[in-house]
């Protein structure tokens, strides 16, 4: 039995084998009517969500199966003090496959460890959101005909999105991509992810502060909201909020070819007169992100039934319990008689939480 936790934990093949069973999908629709019949999905979601929630209730529905969950922490026990891990403990007694979403990094290994079914992280603070790098995945194979030799532009929050760290691990996979980091200087890329995954990986990328200088190389201009709810300090949400806005105008000097995507929801860094352009794939890409779920569930049930013992997570051996995680996000700082727990690196003497992945 296996669980989603990181877009890394599927490989290069499996990200293929998923892309084309979407695609199957979405061509025989009626082929998979009934695949998930007589099996339940758990969606429990600690903090608001539209197009992943809907995603994943339509994705298990068009299966043939049934859901289950709540849409908001106050709806559920949690609200009364219950871990993670109680509720996943429990929820596993009710449901064949669980989509979890929490506030706080790492409450994805969180819950599958307490799982008896497997889980998938459905979003978990700013640490992962694999299964909207899946859709982003499929959305770049569909309109751009595979992931080689591409130059990809990350405009906005760079250094809260979540959704742009795991499209770059995702990315650093393939053949001759090149990133190009769009940024105001407070929100740029993240250190680890250009030392970790961009510089180890030796992907070519630059960082710019001008959208409209660049656009014009681009073969995929990848949009991000500035996220209010990432923001400890309200006053530099207020003074970068409007950073970048995507117009028509802008779009003068871009690619015919080039396809525009978001995770949403915008706010207004896409004009709406945007939509309208045949480039503009972020509609398309919320449909892609219903099918590309549609696949990963079948892929996890089908291994469970293959082989219902759950595979390790971590390398129980390697732990250190001496070590305190200082991400303030981190799930180990409030979830219920956790230990804190590092496993090293690849880089000598360095140790990361398990959880959300900070280096100590």
């Amino acid at each position: 039995m296996r669980s989603l936790i990181d877009i890394k934990d599927l490989s290069v093949k499996e990200l293929d084998e998923l892309c084309k069973t979407a695609c199957d999908i979405i061509k025989h629709p009626k082929k998979y009517a009934h695949a998930c019949e007589g099996k339940k999905l758990a969606t429990l979601f600690f903090e608001p969500s539209t197009r992943t929630r809907l995603s994943f209730t339509a994705a298990m529905m068009e299966l043939g199966g049934n859901v289950l969950g709540f849409s908001e922490a106050t709806s559920s026990s949690s609200a009364k003090g219950e871990s993670v891990s109680d509720t996943c403990k429990v929820v596993s007694n009710f449901a064949d496959i669980i989509a979890i979403r929490h506030p706080k990094d790492g409450a994805g290994l969180v819950a599958a460890l307490a799982a008896n079914v497997p889980v998938i992280n459905a979003g978990d603070g700013m640490h992962a959101h694999p299964t909207q790098t899946l859709a982003d995945l499929l959305t770049i194979y569909r309109e751009k005909g595979g992931f080689n030799n591409l130059t990809i532009g990350m405009c906005g929050d760079l250094k809260y999105g979540r959704t742009v760290h795991s499209l770059t691990l995702a990315m650093s996979r393939y053949k001759n991509i090149k990133l190009v980091l769009i940024s105001p200087k407070e929100l740029k890329m993240p250190d680890y992810v250009i030392n970790d995954i961009i510089k180890k990986n030796h992907m070519k990328y630059k960082e710019v502060t001008s959208l409209e200088d660049n656009i014009k190389d681009l073969d995929i201009l990848y949009m991000t909201r500035i996220q209010r709810e990432r923001f400890f300090d309200q006053k530099e949400y207020e003074r970068l909020k409007n950073s970048y806005v995507l117009t028509v105008d802008k779009l003068k000097k871009a690619k015919k070819s080039l396809r525009i995507l978001h995770p949403l929801p915008r706010v207004n860094e896409i004009s709406v007169k945007v939509d309208d352009d045949p480039r503009a794939a972020y509609f398309r890409q919320t449909l892609n992100g219903k099918y590309i779920r549609m696949a990963l569930i079948l892929k996890l049930l089908a291994l469970a039934k293959k082989n219902p013992k759950k595979e390790p997570l971590y390398d129980k051996k390697k732990v250190r319990y001496d070590l305190k995680c200082k991400n303030p996000r981190c799930i180990s700082g409030i979830e219920q008689e956790h230990e804190h727990k590092f496993v090293p690196t690849n880089k000598k003497g360095e140790f990361k939480c398990i959880y959300c992945e900070q280096k100590h």
